[in-house]
This record gives C-alpha cells, structure tokens and sequence, in this order.
C-alpha cells in the first residue's frame, strides 16, 4: 500500500548523515553515534541484519536501487544487509533458520504460528515489552496498540514490532464488463456467487467462442478459503458457542462451505490443478482474462482494476474499458448479513533475535525500525525517488512508475521493512485519487461493521499444544480439506481427519484454550 504519512510539499531527499538520526541513536544534534565513531570521528554505521520476505522477484533491482538503498542506509546510519526469502518458501526457510540458533538475522520477520511461538518460550526472541513503550527514543514504535500488543504477547514476553494491517482489508472483485455482457447483477449471497462463476465459466464472458475461461481464480494460497468460509456464518478460526470455543471445522457451517467449495471444483468453475499453481503467478488469471472474480484483499481486486485502466484492457461489451466490481463481503442467504474475515491488526512481527547480544543493540534495532516509519522513509520505500518515480503536480503526489514495474523495482519490496506505525493516513502532499481508489478506501473501512474476529487468538498463544504441535495440527486440517474440495476424499474421510487431528493434540488445545477463556470470564464476572 502507498498511502502513508509524508512530508508536505518540496520533500527533498537530502539526507545527509551529519543531519540526520543514527540507527538506534539520537539527533546528531544531541551527539549520539549509533554504532560509535569511526577512525575519522565520524557516526560508524550499525551493523544491522534483516531477514524479510519477497512477493515480486528481484526486489531493489535496477538503475536506481544502489541510490535507494544508500539513502536508507544514510538516514538510519545502518549497514544493511537484507536476506530477501520468497514468499511461498518463507515459513520453511522461517523454521529452519529459527532452528540455527544464534546463526540468524538480528531482524526476523515471522508470521505467528506454533514454530515460532516454542522458539520463543525457547528464548529465540528478546521480550521488548519494556523497551517498546519509551517515546522519546521510538516515537513510532511506541505508539502501538497495546491490545494487539497483547495478542503477540507469549508467556508475558513482547515478541516484537507488529506490522500494522486494517483489520477490513480481506473482500473480493468480479470483473464488472463481464457481468454486463452476461446479464448479471451484483451478486447478494453465495448462490448467486456461484451463478455468476458458473456464467464465466460456460457463458463464453469474452465472445471468443473457446471454453478458456473460469469463475474464481485461485491457486495453492488457501487465503481465499479462509475468507469465503465466513460468508457462510463460521467464523475466523475459532467460534464462541454455549459458552465454549471450539475450532470452525466443528461447526455446520463450516461443512456448508466445503460443501459448496467442492460442488464449484465438481462443476469445473475453478482451475482442477489449483492446488499446484505457484502463488507468485496467482493473479495473473485475472490480469489475462482467464478468470472473473478474485477473492483476497479488496486492495489487490481494486489493483486488478487498476491494471486494466493502465493498460487500457478494452471491456468485452465494446464500451470503455474492463473493470471490477469491488465487494467486502457476501451473506450467506437472504436471511443473513454479509460479513468477511477479519484481520488481527497486525500481519507479521519484527523479532529481535538472539543474535543481538546486548539490550543497547536490541534498542538500535527498535531504532532502525522506528526510523523506518518515519515520513522520509515510508516515502522512499513506497514511491521511491522524487523526479524519478514520483513528482508533485498541482498540489497532489503523483506515481510516475505505475504502470512501470521494472521502474519500481528499485524500491518495491524495501516497504517490507515498514511496520505501518503508529498508523495509515494520509499523505501531504495528498494523493490524487482516483474513483477506484476512493472505492476501495470506503469499502475497506466499511469492512470493519462486518468482519469475523478470532475470539480465541488471545488464547492460542499460551496453548502448550499450540505450541508444540500447532503447525502439525493446522496442516491436518488444510490437507483434509483441500482433499475433501477435490475429490480426493468424502466426508467419512474427511471426518477420519478430523478424529485424527483430535488424538494428535486437537482435543487438548481445545482443552487448555477453554481453560483461559473460562478464567478469563469468571475474571469478568
């Protein structure tokens, strides 16, 4: 995302390091050397180390990447040395790493699962609860929110600097010229989702007489699943019922969608090799016109659109250009309401490890990630260089490398390194913003009246099975039911996976969550 805070209008990049603040220091003007002084006097750069994912393939690639990365180098007083790891190997290469002890990044980005929660009872991460809160020295950082805070607090240890996420961003698109042409409207509940699939699966959407193209696109990423099961009414991962939490799996609803995710494979709506296709090349489908819809943030569907005006897609009713119906939700009958999964307020955690050795550098590493929310840099790993691949025209903040990917290839991928704190707003000078960007912003927000909150996250955490067997337990459940979608099993199968998953740990984490969700309620009473 490119709308984040920036200096006001005439942002110069002089960043000199005589002027600026040290990675992990102060002011030059206050005299503070992040990593000391050099044989010259001068600030010696903190030696810093990240490792951090990649989405695209060749990020901070081309004419201008050496430029910015000397200029986040200069402005944090660092030596950054970045280990890019693609996205769909990531949580591998996350465990085997957080199994080489102290041969690891001194920043590692982790999503929160059971590997990384028995890595940090283990003692992996430093606890940055009582660091985090100084506002003098981490005037971002400090400013996060402490009820998040709390859901990546393990055994009373702060694991680290979340990275900030609406919790409305999950929605989805269809391609709108493709309704028009069939006839279609907008779709109100999953059946009428699934008519819209069927009629751009076997209507011929683009008028070439070929059978090539499909309803959702979708690929081995089972995000998508995740989102559209709560359409059906079975909540984010756990739900409250009677009094007890109980995983979804458990819940009728849950089976409804399965059932209906199965009925599309059947009816040959979605790609047969989905469960294959590299996430890396997911939303080529919809780029290409193979698919119709896209189910995952509303931001990528509106980027979809995006793509389609940039390169001037013709429509395929002959009129203007192709387009998407941007959507955050869908009910699951006439008599229910929409609603759309929730995010937690946060997608990863910045880790210090135990790589770092002493609470003065574990403060540096803070720094350098405060450092990195701050207005000149939330710019330059978002829009990149003033006069090359931003301007400011007429007052507003204009993108010159948007339809230009190899362009912004010197500074994409760097915005991992942001955490988005204190929060998302707006830009200054502002962006100039589109209809479909207004659209998108406005669906998002709404998005946060109907998403599905996970009432048990607090919880899983401090689950010894979580802990333990977490990764194990969860994979059970995405095999069975990927299995089940495509054929491969039936419902007695699919139960005998789900037995199993109980007798390998299920019944006990259901067990030790129950315990602090009934402490916590009688704490309330």
């Amino acid at each position: 995302m490119k709308s984040k805070r920036i200096l006001a209008a005439g942002l110069a990049m002089v960043l000199s390091v005589t002027a600026l603040a040290g990675c992990g220091g102060e002011t030059a003007s206050n005299n503070t050397a992040a990593g000391g002084k050099d044989a010259n006097g001068g600030d010696e750069k903190f030696k810093v180390s990240v490792m951090i994912q990649d989405f695209e393939g060749s990020p901070n690639s081309g004419e201008y990447a050496d430029e910015v990365m000397n200029r986040i180098e200069e402005y944090t007083n660092c030596d950054l040395e970045i280990q890019w790891v693609p996205s769909d190997t990531y949580e591998d290469k996350m465990g085997i790493t957080l199994a080489q002890g102290d041969d690891m990044p001194m920043i590692m980005y982790v999503k929160l699962n059971s590997g990384v929660i028995s890595a940090a009872k283990a003692g992996a991460f430093w606890d940055v609860a009582d660091l985090i809160t100084d506002a003098e020295k981490l005037p971002n950082l400090s400013k996060a929110n402490p009820n998040v805070n709390k859901a990546i607090t393990v055994d009373g240890k702060l694991l680290g600097v979340y990275t900030s996420k609406p919790v409305g961003r999950y929605g989805w698109g269809y391609r709108q010229d493709w309704a028009d042409k069939l006839g279609l409207e907008e779709p109100k509940t999953v059946e009428d989702l699934y008519n819209m699939c069927y009629q751009f699966t076997y209507g011929d959407p683009d008028g070439n007489g070929k059978d090539d193209t499909y309803g959702i696109c979708l690929c081995k990423y089972m995000g998508p699943f995740d989102i559209m099961q709560t359409w059906f009414g079975c909540g984010n991962g756990w739900v409250e019922e009677e009094g007890e939490m109980i995983p979804v799996h458990q819940t009728e609803e849950y089976m409804d969608a399965l059932r209906w995710f199965r009925k599309m494979y059947e009816d040959g709506l979605i790609y047969s090799d989905f469960a294959v296709r590299d996430t890396n090349t997911w939303i080529d489908g919809m780029y290409n016109g193979q698919c119709g819809v896209l189910v995952d943030t509303i931001g990528n569907a509106r980027k979809v659109w995006d793509y389609f005006v940039t390169n001037e897609i013709p429509a395929v009713t002959g009129d203007g250009l192709a387009s998407m119906k941007l959507m955050n939700g869908l009910a699951k009958d006439e008599n229910s309401e929409p609603s759309s999964l929730a995010l937690a307020g946060y997608g990863g955690i910045f880790t210090i490890t135990k790589a770092v050795k002493t609470e003065e550098d574990v403060m540096k590493c803070l720094q350098f990630l405060d450092k990195m929310n701050d207005d000149e840099m939330v710019m330059l790993i978002n829009y990149g260089l003033e006069g090359i691949h931003w301007e400011e025209k007429d007052g507003y903040l204009v993108d010159l490398d948007v339809d230009d990917k190899a362009a912004s290839k010197a500074y994409t991928g760097l915005n991992q390194l942001g955490s988005i704190l204190p929060n998302v707003i707006e830009t200054d000078p502002p962006l100039q913003k589109d209809e479909r960007r207004k659209i998108f912003e406005q669906l998002e927000a709404d998005a946060e009246k109907i998403v599905k909150f996970n009432p048990a996250i607090g919880y899983l955490n401090n689950s010894e099975t979580f802990s333990m067997n977490g990764a194990s337990l969860e994979s059970i459940l995405q095999e069975a039911r990927t299995k089940y979608i495509v054929g491969q099993i039936d419902e007695k199968g699919l139960q005998d996976a789900w037995d199993n998953w109980a007798a390998q740990g299920g019944s006990k984490m259901i067990e030790e969550i129950n315990e602090q969700y009934q402490a916590d309620q009688q704490k309330a009473e």
